[in-house]
């Protein structure tokens, strides 16, 4: 059963940490074992944790800051700031709305939903405060693909979003060892009329491996995808420079540097620490987006000033969503924005522009 969330928000929740710390009194402790596990032991999710710290901000004085803003363009859209909602499955579980509430808390930003969604796109997107972007998982058929491309198209997204770092999700044993499991009323409504991938043979001697390697997507399905939409692409889940500047050539409007929250391979490095070197390797023009850890504006001022354009946030809009619903969603949201803002007004920086290397030292 998804908790029931406040009808108003508690008193207490002055920052991120708070909304995790009343979640986690909430939430079922499986479904909490789910949302909180990373893959393995672990320890890529523990690295994107500590790579913040690495650097501190330096404060400036006298600057002219009377008139800063947050705004941003992005891909054609205006932002009223840069933190966005990432995609994230089975909102369900700790909502009874799902992605419905999430939605209508995203006040001014991007949700991004997931293929994973337990609510259906056509409906999220009646009520979406802003810009809708789709997540799209490759499907073993290529004409799979395109009926979820098709159906984000109709519903409005304004760009998809391809996750390409999860070709195999190594188990959490966290969430293993907690007995999780979908509850059964509980899915991913985009997969239901999908048929199963065919069995493989292969030669790896993991069993699910063979058939997992075989139907993840090559630079080829990439330039395929690209052919059959007009619709801003994003690759989702990119860390090496030679990888992004291939999906770049194919195309692709973007990447979003990430490890899946830890999900993904469990000895990968922060996404924070890969930032320069990809904005070096891709240089101004591409959009760079960034997930992992994110927890603070502070945090976002960082990812900012070492090469992105713009954050996502993923787990954080769970905890938002169980302690108050849409209410939460949306003074999550609002609590970085104000954070982010007062950062910026102590580093001397009026607008996002500003905010660059020469803002850190490290810590």
């Amino acid at each position: 059963m998804a908790p029931s969330p406040a009808h108003s928000i508690p008193g207490t929740m002055l920052c991120l940490a708070d909304y995790q710390r009343e979640a986690a009194q909430r939430v079922d402790p499986a479904i909490w074992a789910w949302l909180e596990g990373a893959s393995g032991s672990g320890m890529a999710r523990q690295r994107e944790q500590a790579s913040f710290a690495r650097h501190a901000i330096l404060p400036r004085v006298l600057a002219p800051v009377a008139h800063g803003s947050t705004r941003l363009r992005l891909l054609g859209q205006d932002l009223a700031h840069p933190v966005l909602l990432g995609p994230v499955g089975y909102h369900q579980l700790l909502h009874p709305q799902g992605e419905l509430a999430t939605a209508a808390g995203a006040l001014e930003t991007v949700m991004c939903l997931s293929t994973m969604s337990s609510v259906a796109v056509e409906q999220v997107a009646t009520r979406a405060q802003g810009p809708l972007w789709f997540q799209l998982y490759w499907q073993a058929r290529r004409e799979d693909t395109l009926t979820l491309v098709r159906r984000a198209e109709a519903a409005g997204a304004r760009a998809l979003v391809l996750t390409l770092d999860t070709l195999a999700q190594p188990a959490s044993h966290h969430a293993i060892r907690s007995g999780f499991a979908l509850p059964p009323h509980i899915s991913a409504v985009h997969l239901r009329d999908i048929p199963p991938a065919p069995t493989i043979a292969g030669h790896w001697y993991h069993p699910a491996l063979a058939g997992l390697a075989a139907a993840a997507p090559v630079l080829e399905d990439l330039h395929w995808l690209r052919s059959q939409t007009d619709l801003p692409l994003i690759a989702k889940g990119v860390c090496h420079t030679g990888d992004a500047q291939a999906i770049m050539q194919a195309g692709f409007a973007g990447l979003v540097i990430s490890t899946h929250g830890g999900r993904a391979l469990d000895e990968a490095p922060a996404p924070l620490a890969l930032l320069p070197a990809m904005r070096a390797a891709l240089g101004g023009d591409a959009v760079i987006l960034i997930d992992g850890s994110i927890r603070s504006g502070g945090d976002v001022f960082k990812a900012l000033a070492l090469g992105a354009d713009a954050v996502l946030l993923g787990r954080p809009q769970l905890h938002a969503l169980a302690v108050a619903g849409s209410l939460g969603v949306a003074h999550m949201l609002k609590l970085l924005r104000e954070e982010l803002e007062l950062t910026m007004a102590l580093a001397g920086c009026t607008s996002l522009a500003d905010i660059t290397p020469a803002c850190l030292i490290p810590a």
